[in-house]
């Protein structure tokens, strides 16, 4: 019992003291370049640090969530994969970089990585657990939004530096730069990133599965019209992206989109329509249905964790993939778009359609990683706060609950790459 209360002191004392740091935001252009001369050593140098760091300052942010959120079963069970997951990483601190310990550490990422595999699930079954309990009040509703917004966000970066380094180091892929020289990985990907991701394959991508969920629940599904500047197109659009992060929120919107049209027109259905343009600061990609729309009322409830217009998915039915499920598939895929600066809107005319639009960073060197960062600013969101009834507090809620890079008062300043 001592032997585990010490390892427990211990690592409560390494979390304090890494939850001292801002975590490091990395561009786009800076994963490529490192990427094309991909070095081992140095990865494992700066993950090592920066990983616990990430993990630290979220970690701190659960240990502030209200006490009866805390309580479900499901949101203890992920504060336990990430207080494991941090132990692990902090036990190479102070090993050299030698060939057994960067084995061990490519081999210990790709476990963490698949420990947290469920963490989205795990959470969103901890909120409905508290729904469920009835023991929500508004004042608890924005402190979980606000902390699921930076969580999530934690949990896509955090995986980002998992999979460049397992992805370009890793043993099951072969040769150490098979994914830079072209062999194997797609060919020209460079780790989880694509210096030609080509935007118009990942929409046909995404759209060809969304219609083979939508024809088996609807025995139909709408056409696809994809166009380029306004114009009918079988071009590529070569942007330098990570697919999977496009095809994550493309996917949500076809699948969106095509309930709405398919619940709007039984028969006849018509087309979704993607328009691609790409301009001096961002790629956007917009989608438009015709759908019916959505009431205002409502429009803004859609990015909330805490609403979903579908039915709660069914326990029992857990090999089926839905159309529809926990109602994360927005508010997630906007935390996608705008993990490197990007963005995703939506507009909609009730009794008509809705357009969505992706807007994704042109340039490299802009397009940074967008960081949660644990301070005393962020604390104060946790406190129960009375609502006025002032008709300019909506505005202000937007600007409060991103993910800012704010500076903080810390004896420790931060360490880079």
């Amino acid at each position: 019992m001592r032997l585990a209360g010490a390892i427990f002191s211990n690592v409560t004392k390494m979390l304090d003291f890494y939850s001292q740091f801002n975590p490091s935001p990395l561009s786009i252009k800076q994963f490529i370049d490192f990427g094309l001369n991909a070095c081992e050593r140095k990865s494992y140098l700066f993950l090592r640090k920066e990983l616990p760091v990430r993990l630290a300052n979220i970690m701190k942010e659960i240990a502030l969530l209200p006490e009866n959120l805390l309580r479900m079963p499901s949101v203890g069970m992920v504060n336990q994969w990430y207080e494991k997951s941090f132990e692990e990483i902090i036990q190479f601190e102070q090993m050299e970089p030698e060939p057994p310990v960067l084995t061990q550490f490519c081999e210990r990422l790709a476990h963490i990585r698949n420990r947290h595999a469920d963490v989205v699930q795990t959470m969103a079954q901890g909120v409905l657990e508290l729904k469920e309990s009835h023991e929500v009040d508004t004042g608890i509703e924005n402190s979980i939004q606000y902390f699921l917004d930076r969580f999530y966000m934690s949990r896509i970066s955090i995986r980002m530096l998992i999979n460049q380094h397992t992805l370009l180091f890793g043993e099951q892929l072969g040769p150490k730069q098979a994914s830079v020289n072209g062999i194997g990985n797609g060919g020209r990907h460079i780790g989880s990133l694509d210096p030609a991701c080509d935007v118009a394959a990942v929409v046909r991508d995404a759209y060809e599965n969304a219609r083979f969920l939508c024809d088996r629940y609807y025995l139909a599904s709408p056409e696809l019209q994809l166009m380029q500047n306004g114009v009918p197109s079988k071009r590529p659009m070569p942007i330098v992206y990570v697919p999977s992060h496009l095809y994550h929120m493309l996917f949500e919107l076809f699948k969106n989109a095509m309930r709405a049209v398919m619940e709007c027109h039984e028969s006849n259905p018509p087309p979704i329509q993607v328009n691609l343009v790409s301009g001096k600061e961002d790629v956007s990609v917009k989608m438009s249905d015709r759908g019916g729309g959505i009431p205002r009322s409502v429009t803004d409830l859609l990015f909330k964790y805490m609403y979903s217009t579908a039915p709660q998915p069914s326990k029992s039915d857990s090999d089926t993939v839905p159309l529809a499920g926990y109602g994360y598939g927005l508010p997630i895929s906007r935390l996608y778009a705008r993990y490197f600066h990007g963005d995703l809107a939506l507009m909609s005319c009730e009794g008509y359609g809705t357009d969505a639009v992706i807007y994704l960073k042109a340039l490299t060197n802009e397009a940074n990683e967008l960081l949660p960062v644990f301070n005393r600013t962020s604390t104060k969101f946790y406190r129960p706060v009375a609502q006025l009834g002032d008709w300019s507090a909506s505005l202000n809620t937007a600007s409060n609950s991103g993910c800012r890079n704010r500076e903080k008062v810390s004896p420790i300043s931060s360490h880079g790459m």
